[in-house]
């Protein structure tokens, strides 16, 4: 007995493709679902490489229907595709090549038993010419086959042991396959735990599970290698008890999608051969450097003048920019930044060069290091966290990451506890993450960040944020056009019928007139029609912007140390409750904290409204400059018009009970806030890095100051609001000093 098939509006707004959009009974250009001259009333349409999340009804036992490839592609006749049906971290069932007029080929699979999501695959096999490719006559089956009785039958939660599986540590074989029919079993019994054996794992690309999804602020290859898919548990624990996990060649680590209940403990990540390689500078003159790179841990080779790294299924040439740290202390050499160190290139001996630049005039000794960055690219975070609902991880550290180290997308309640993303004891490294060290877009409920450590990375220890979308155009009265704008964030659900969407007037940064979401139709992967339940106000339109006023988390960010990194320490941009205290900022190269928000650049949105920044300890922060990094405490909106800004875009941000160990640069910058209170902070200066020279108070467009009770020693200059204080747009009476 089978039942009749409807994806779901949700399924079908969280699908991806390359090309246009998938469509529930037509094809993805819109046209009647038709193979090999036969039209079919019901199915999906998609276009080749796409992947959609299918909803498994909750009694049935089988998945059948047919596959094929839409008469359409017959315009090229060139059109072939393969199509698999996967379930959280198996392929249940791959077509044969499909190729344009061949005739539809069914499928019927087993659900696998505790399965609630199926993901319906179509790979372009490299071809992408018109693949238009239909899923048709899809049912669900509701009477098992003799074969699936024992294997639906229910189970109840266990404790599941890795070795029975055949995870074996301390080999450097693969272990996905074993891992991924642990991941089987833990599905199948949703309450479980997999405890695995103190060791070393080792995971190779080639044993990578292929998904197709976007993940936010990162390069989006068409294929995501997943090494470990974590996708579909409920009730879930994994303790690897102290273990290592190693990844060779470029992969994502670990995907963490639609989960319920997950817990991680006792962890780490980190590669075989890192997406970034270090040299150690052995001499210094005012001509030339000469530096060491380690043959075994970063593989390199000399061409074209420059040397090209190379690891398992991949070579990259070396950037033109890196990171500079100090041989002692690790801290980034001051004043470097971004530091260009290429000159012409001279073998000494294997392993060991001679540059000629000058780089001794920028402070740099021998024994400091050069993180040598492959470039600005962001393939694969370390791990994704993407639909994923109430998520702990417990002493769970990430030591490199081909991006940023930890993304958590559309996720609600996310608790990071001790771990944290830093360079591997023992490896010498000096840095870790590629980006930032986590990143929260788009997510809500709380996010927790307690007693971790955060060192080495190229960007933020953590960021928190909305995309906004920008208004291409006004249909109609209830119906707006968007666009995904930045690069690297597209292809995401943003919106879902019946959430709140919030305008943001883009001149200004206003928050204006929330309304409901009606509906959603994708046009491509970054444009999109929403509909709403309420006219469109006559003064928006195209170039402001909108963001989901449902999906924004609280933060509680706290007893953590942030040290030796790019960048900034932290960024906030959301206006529940954000609170950020007992923490350690230590020689970060840019702001220990920002708060920012834009509608004209990142698209990162999320006015913050309460912000808490209490019994920190900020130490010789700043000792480089980097984007919005105007001050140890930047408040950073990017407003276009602030000279006839009516309203201010952040507002509550009381900043109490911290000590401050500084050289002479500005303690707090900001722009369009109302309600700042700097009180009772310790101050104490020291000559430890160059002055900046500027007033530890820059206030642009703010109202509302309180400045009192702050304890200062050895200050570089009068400590009063006549030489303490700069403002613009700002007048004098807005600030109480005391």
């Amino acid at each position: 007995m089978s039942t009749g098939f409807a994806i779901s509006e949700t399924d079908l707004l969280q699908s991806t493709q390359t090309y246009g959009a998938a469509k529930r009974n037509l094809s993805t250009s819109g046209k009647a679902l038709s193979v090999a001259g036969k039209t079919y009333p019901q199915g999906i349409g998609v276009h080749a490489v796409s992947e959609v999340p299918v909803s498994v009804e909750p009694t049935a036992k089988r998945f059948q229907g047919l596959v094929g490839m839409d008469d359409t592609s017959v315009r090229e006749a060139k059109g072939e595709a393969q199509f698999r049906i996967l379930s959280g971290s198996a392929i249940l069932w791959t077509s044969p090549i499909m190729k344009t007029g061949s005739p539809a080929v069914p499928f019927d699979i087993q659900v696998p038993p505790g399965a609630r999501k199926l993901y319906l695959q179509v790979d372009d096999l490299g071809n992408n010419a018109y693949d238009h490719a239909n899923w048709i006559d899809l049912r669900w089956g509701k009477e098992a086959q003799a074969s699936d009785v024992k294997a639906t039958a229910k189970t109840k939660p266990q404790t599941l042991n890795g070795k029975d599986f055949g995870i074996t540590p301390d080999v450097t074989t693969d272990q996905s396959a074993a891992f991924r029919k642990a991941l089987d079993a833990l599905r199948a019994a949703p309450g479980s735990t997999l405890t695995l054996a103190k060791g070393t794992y080792h995971f190779h690309h080639t044993g990578a599970l292929k998904r197709h999804f976007h993940a936010s602020n990162h390069d989006q290859p068409i294929w995501q290698p997943v090494s470990l898919p974590l996708v579909d548990l409920t009730k879930t624990t994994i303790d690897a008890n102290g273990s290592l996990f190693l990844f060779h060649g470029q992969v994502q680590p670990m995907l963490i999608q639609d989960t319920r209940e997950l817990t991680i403990k006792n962890l780490a990540l980190d590669y075989v051969h890192p997406p970034d390689s270090q040299s150690t500078i052995t001499k210094v003159t005012p001509e030339f450097y000469e530096m060491s790179i380690d043959q075994q841990q970063y593989p390199h080779k000399v061409e074209n003048g420059w040397i090209t790294f190379t690891g398992e299924g991949w070579e990259k040439p070396d950037g033109t920019h890196g990171i500079v740290f100090d041989g002692k202390t690790k801290e980034i050499v001051a004043g470097t930044s971004d530091y260009g160190y290429r000159g012409k290139l001279t073998l000494v001996s294997p392993g060991h060069y001679r540059v000629e630049k000058n780089i001794q005039k920028d402070g740099i000794k021998a024994g400091d290091t050069i993180t040598m960055r492959h470039g600005w690219d962001r393939p694969h975070p370390g791990c994704v966290l993407y639909r994923a609902v109430d998520t702990q991880l417990v002493n769970f550290s990430i030591h490199s990451s081909h991006g940023m180290a930890l993304v958590a997308q559309r996720s609600e309640n996310i608790h990071l506890k001790g771990g944290g993303v830093f360079p591997r004891p023992g490896t010498g490294r000096n840095f870790s993450a590629g980006a930032d060290a986590t990143h929260f877009s788009n997510c809500k409920g709380k996010i927790i960040t307690e007693n971790c450590l955060y060192e080495g990375m190229m960007d933020d220890a953590i960021n928190v944020h909305a995309t906004c979308l920008r208004i291409e155009k006004k249909i109609n009265k209830h119906t707006i056009r968007c666009r995904y704008v930045h690069g690297q964030a597209y292809g995401f659900e943003t919106f879902l019928p019946g959430e709140t969407l919030r305008f943001i007037q883009a001149k200004w940064l206003t928050p204006r007139n929330p309304c409901k979401v009606k509906s959603v139709a994708w046009i491509d992967n970054k444009n999109l029609l929403l509909t709403l339940d309420t006219p469109i106000p006559d003064d928006l339109g195209k170039g402001d912007a909108v963001e989901n006023a449902d999906w924004f988390p609280s933060v509680h960010f706290k007893n953590n140390i942030v040290r030796n990194n790019r960048a900034r320490g932290s960024l906030f941009t959301t206006p529940h409750p954000v609170v950020i205290e007992n923490n350690t900022f230590e020689t970060i190269a840019g702001s220990a904290i920002l708060l920012a928000g834009d509608a004209n650049g990142w698209y990162e949105s999320g006015a913050c409204h309460d912000v808490l920044i209490r019994n920190n300890i900020f130490k010789n922060n700043l000792t480089s400059r980097f984007q919005f990094t105007e001050a140890i405490i930047s408040i950073f909106p990017e407003v276009p018009d602030l000279k006839t800004q009516t309203e201010f875009y952040h507002r509550k941000v009381r900043i109490e009970n911290n000590r401050f160990e500084t050289f002479d640069v500005p303690l707090l910058f900001a722009i369009s806030t109302k309600g700042i209170q700097f009180n009772n902070n310790s101050i104490r200066y020291n000559s430890q890095y160059p002055a900046w020279n500027r007033a530890p108070f820059i206030f642009r467009r703010c109202a509302d100051i309180q400045i009192s009770n702050n304890k200062v020693k050895n200050a570089p200059r009068p400590w009063d609001k006549a030489s303490s204080l700069k403002l613009q747009l700002t007048p004098e009476k807005e600030i109480q000093w005391r």
